[in-house]
């Protein structure tokens, strides 16, 4: 099977669950982490701020991510860092330092780091490599510059067509818990925009298989 490398769009830092983590008299441990100079995981802290969604793409991308050696298996999108490791630590201040781009205006704060450790990536892998994109392609605001660096290699799941975050999330952790990965599609020639697919069967109580995250509280 060919190698592939996941690339995780960001979480948002402007909700009420970012919120949480700028307040300083907070007492929970993830936010007391993000006090101290050595910070919590980046992975950690998106799936707090995001839910169901970042924890299903990162349960997902580490259960069948196939990187070459040398290679980080993820990677997740920043504001302007480009791309990092899940388990790279920031801190509050690192936040607050992403929170100040807003990558939906073509900010070169958020494109020039991307740009650049895409093109690394892309040199690190062979020609037959794929990158998954787990993330919404509807808009272009980090879908452009992945393309003009991987072109047709930059692929994604064709069953996030239609779905909300929610539904996305709960889908990749149903494909963990049975280890079935998702039919991937070029993003360049995809349809962006599709009808709503059905409702997803209820899960049963069980725990996904690979990480730490409970199936019956969905």
């Amino acid at each position: 099977m060919p190698n592939q490398v996941f690339i995780l769009s960001p979480a948002r830092l402007d909700g009420e669950r970012g919120k949480l983590l700028f307040r300083r008299e907070a007492t929970f441990p993830l936010a007391q982490a993000l006090g101290r100079p050595e910070g919590a995981p980046l992975g950690e802290v998106f799936s707090f701020l995001s839910g169901l969604y970042f924890r299903g793409k990162l349960a997902y991308a580490t259960a069948f991510a196939r990187s070459p050696e040398g290679v980080p298996p993820v990677l997740i999108i920043t504001t302007r860092r480009g791309l990092v490791a899940p388990e790279a630590r920031v801190s509050r201040t690192d936040l607050k330092s992403f929170s100040r781009v807003d990558i939906g205006d073509g900010d070169s704060r958020f494109r020039r780091p991307l740009r650049a450790h895409a093109k690394a990536l892309n040199e690190s892998i062979s020609p037959d490599s794929q990158i998954v994109l787990l993330g919404s392609i509807a808009t272009g605001k980090y879908v452009d510059p992945l393309l003009k660096v991987f072109g047709e290699r930059l692929v994604f799941p064709i069953d996030f067509v239609g779905r909300g975050d929610m539904s996305r999330g709960g889908l990749m952790l149903r494909c963990v818990t049975a280890k079935r990965e998702l039919q991937y599609v070029p993003v360049i020639r995809a349809v962006r925009h599709g009808a709503r697919p059905p409702k997803l069967a209820p899960l049963r109580r069980g725990t996904a298989t690979g990480n730490t995250i409970r199936i019956d509280q969905i």
